[in-house]
């Protein structure tokens, strides 16, 4: 059944758009990622232009990350705190990012930087975390007894704050500068910035993995809300119709991704995460690298 999005301005099957909001909803509730690095590339590759996929797609993360905090709210596995510490750095990013966004719309470079962000940030992230992981999951099945965190340089900080449920007694400042970065992605991407956050939360913040799903996802909703609000106000590239069918299949899916996320150890969870990353990844640097069928397109190109 093909429907037309009025403002992409492409025709594409409104069942290919559930399945893909269902599917991005189930590692949002797996992984507590908002999963628009996956969707975000997933939008280009059936023909969304990249302005509408990024500001759309962040409001397809606020459904399916809110659908999956519900579930980690019930086990009491969200640190409320530190969420809206996080919360706090991440409004500051994303008001600074689509600043940057309009600028470069206005110049029109987006759709290049937009794809570049996630050809670096996607090779770097899955890497890391793909390597980290194999050598947990090496350990744990060898019976090593993991590693007691080591105090590191955040520890001497100022500004200290007690977080009960993670466990920690740490600086607020990581955590904002987390949560900056994580906006300005958010705003750039059209991503919630799990991908990055929940890393940072892990081992930079040393967050307990259990904790640290649901927090990311608290913080996302709001961050990615706010994005999609100044996209609305300032770009005019939401669209309403897209961002409907994607939410509907991501609230559904984010539902089964956090029961699955639960039958499965933290060191599997974030194998499958990176593996993922490095796909998507690895896509796209292709896209970016082999010569196009047309070489020529018209396009508005900001004039």
């Amino acid at each position: 059944m093909q429907i037309y999005l009025p403002i992409a301005e492409v025709s594409v099957n409104a069942f290919l758009l559930l399945g893909l909001g269902g599917m991005v909803g189930v590692l949002s509730g797996m992984f507590g990622v908002g999963g628009g690095f996956l969707m975000t590339p997933l939008l280009f590759f059936i023909g969304i232009p990249p302005a509408v996929a990024v500001a759309t797609e962040a409001n397809q993360i606020v459904a399916s990350s809110f659908s999956g905090v519900l579930a980690h709210f019930r086990r009491k596995t969200v640190d409320l705190r530190m969420g809206v510490v996080l919360l706090i750095g991440g409004l500051i990013g994303a008001a600074l990012g689509v600043s940057l966004f309009n600028y470069l719309k206005s110049l029109g470079q987006v759709d290049l930087l937009v794809k570049l962000c996630y050809v670096v940030f996607l090779g770097i992230i899955g890497s890391l975390m793909f390597v980290e992981s194999l050598n947990a999951l090496r350990k744990s099945k060898a019976g090593a007894a993991p590693k007691r965190r080591k105090h590191n340089w955040i520890h001497g900080l100022p500004f200290k704050m007690r977080f009960r449920t993670s466990g920690l007694y740490i600086s607020v400042i990581p955590p904002v500068l987390v949560g900056v970065s994580v906006g300005i992605l958010a705003a750039i991407m059209g991503v919630g910035g799990g991908f990055i956050m929940v890393p940072a939360m892990i081992y930079l913040l040393g967050m307990p993995t259990k904790v640290v799903v649901g927090t990311s996802l608290f913080q996302i909703i709001f961050v990615t809300a706010f994005t999609t609000l100044l996209h609305a106000t300032t770009n005019f590239t939401v669209d309403v119709v897209l961002a409907v069918l994607l939410l509907v299949g991501g609230v559904i899916g984010a539902q089964f991704g956090a029961v699955i996320g639960t039958k499965l150890k933290a060191e599997q969870l974030r194998i499958l995460l990176a593996g993922m990353v490095l796909l998507v990844c690895g896509k796209l640097a292709f896209d970016l690298l082999v010569m196009p069928s047309e070489l020529f397109t018209i396009g508005a190109g900001g004039h």
